[in-house]
């Protein structure tokens, strides 16, 4: 995070009067320890044999979907809770993944919680379908194209490519010498990278949108779905964007949108793929199996504009929005959690935690309740409460390193500095930086486990 430490935050976690400013700082204090990735130089595109340089091998995309995927997963809220949905999602894309140019990569599918509109992958294949997009779409073929376009990415290496690219503006930055040789590359020094959701879902470029949405077009014809499910998406977005256009920033930062990717996209339908424009594009099957999401339609909208006035930080407009979207759908973990969240910023913790805990409750598997529950046990003065939160979030999501900082907060508030202090060091051993692993390190000293 960006915002300093709150000034006096050991003293007040040890006596116990943890401040709002506290309960945000802390809550967002999960930090990704460094990973150091290695540039792996030149490589045959799967798409035309041609080389192409790219910054992860086959086996990294693999291990990267394992490690990072399911924490950015969990940050979109985790898969809805409809095992239903989640299979008919996975069989339009099992359907066209197996006709893709990289078969046997270990694609999978999800939607998410996520009222945004966005789809997305990891480098490997892991996909996430937010249900915000999902309750949009109009058929089967539509949902072809946004699965396609995904496995375009995955086709084409283009997030190989991007780490690659990144990898070497970071060589050239740091002046670190590349020997090269015939189109490999040779010897070098390794460089510290955050391979995080954020830089692998970082902004894709037009050539790389482009690419990606012919390739999609390409398999979901392959499937036997109308070229045009890829021109209908273009439109949705497209329309979307003039009348809610913050309601696809996200989207957009990561999938830049415009007029002249849907134009293509209905011209190599009606010349390329004419044929398959006769083709049914299966809008009463996708109908059947998106009904129960759809009659939470007005749910995800009311959260999407409680999101929306939370980012334009009016609060009070914020709760209304989340209010209505909890009264409509009591048992729905997105609206509680997100509920939870606008109470918690408005210094408002025994209200908020009571939000926090039908969560936890509502669906017990998913992390993301378990950290805020945590975080505002904290500020209620349960420092044991909050160690067991944050057990829970470890159990269901371990690997990230912010869990064992805030465990180490919940041991110091207990007076427990032994245990608190052996937390602390773990955290910063696992390579954590910033502001947490800068309280990390002022509490060692100050207990004399560190000079």
């Amino acid at each position: 995070m960006n915002e300093s430490i709150p000034a006096g935050l050991g003293q007040r976690v040890a006596q116990n009067r943890v401040t709002r400013r506290d309960v945000l700082w802390l809550f967002g204090a999960g930090v990704a320890a460094s990973a150091t990735a290695t540039l792996s130089g030149c490589a045959a595109s799967p798409i035309d044999g041609k080389s192409i340089l790219v910054g992860m091998s086959e086996r990294q995309e693999r291990e990267i979907d394992k490690e990072v995927a399911p924490h950015q997963f969990s940050q979109d809220m985790g898969a809805i809770q409809d095992g239903a949905l989640n299979q008919y999602v996975g069989s339009v894309g099992s359907r066209m993944h197996a006709l893709t140019h990289r078969p046997d990569m270990p694609y999978s599918y999800r939607v998410l919680n996520a009222n945004y509109l966005n789809a997305y992958t990891f480098p490997g294949g892991a996909m996430g379908v937010t249900r915000g997009i999902l309750a949009e779409l109009n058929n089967e073929a539509e949902l072809a194209a946004l699965l396609g376009h995904e496995m375009g990415h995955v086709n084409a290496r283009h997030a190989a490519q991007r780490q690659g690219q990144g990898l070497l503006a970071q060589v050239a930055v740091a002046g670190i010498g590349i020997a090269t040789s015939d189109s490999s590359w040779g010897t070098l020094t390794t460089i510290a990278s955050q391979v995080g959701a954020s830089a692998l879902l970082s902004s894709y470029s037009r050539d790389n949108e482009r690419e990606a949405d012919a390739l999609g077009q390409q398999y979901m014809v392959k499937a036997g779905y109308p070229a045009s499910g890829m021109t209908q998406l273009h439109g949705l977005l497209v329309r979307e964007a003039k009348e809610q256009p913050s309601l696809l920033e996200t989207m957009f930062s990561s999938h830049p949108m415009n007029s002249e990717r849907m134009a293509t996209a209905q011209q190599r339908a009606e010349s390329t793929y004419a044929a398959s424009l006769k083709t049914n594009p299966q809008r009463e099957r996708f109908m059947d199996n998106t009904a129960k999401l759809r009659q939470l339609k007005p749910t995800i909208d009311a959260c999407k504009q409680g999101e929306t006035a939370m980012a334009k930080k009016k609060m009070d407009e914020a709760e209304g929005h989340f209010d209505k979207a909890v009264d409509r759908s009591p048992q729905d973990y997105p609206a509680n959690l997100l509920m939870a969240k606008c109470l918690a910023a408005q210094g408002k913790p025994a209200e908020a935690v009571r939000y926090a805990e039908a969560a936890r409750t509502l669906y017990p598997q998913e992390a993301q309740a378990h950290k805020l529950a945590g975080t505002l046990k904290l500020a209620l003065r349960d420092p044991a409460g909050a160690f067991q939160a944050f057990d829970q979030f470890d159990r269901r999501l371990p690997g990230d390193p912010g869990i064992t900082f805030l465990k180490g907060i919940s041991l110091e508030a207990s007076g427990n500095r032994k245990s608190a202090a052996e937390h602390y060091a773990r955290f910063i051993q696992a390579g954590a930086q910033g502001k947490p692993a800068e309280h990390a390190r002022q509490q060692l000293k100050a207990w004399g486990y560190q000079r």
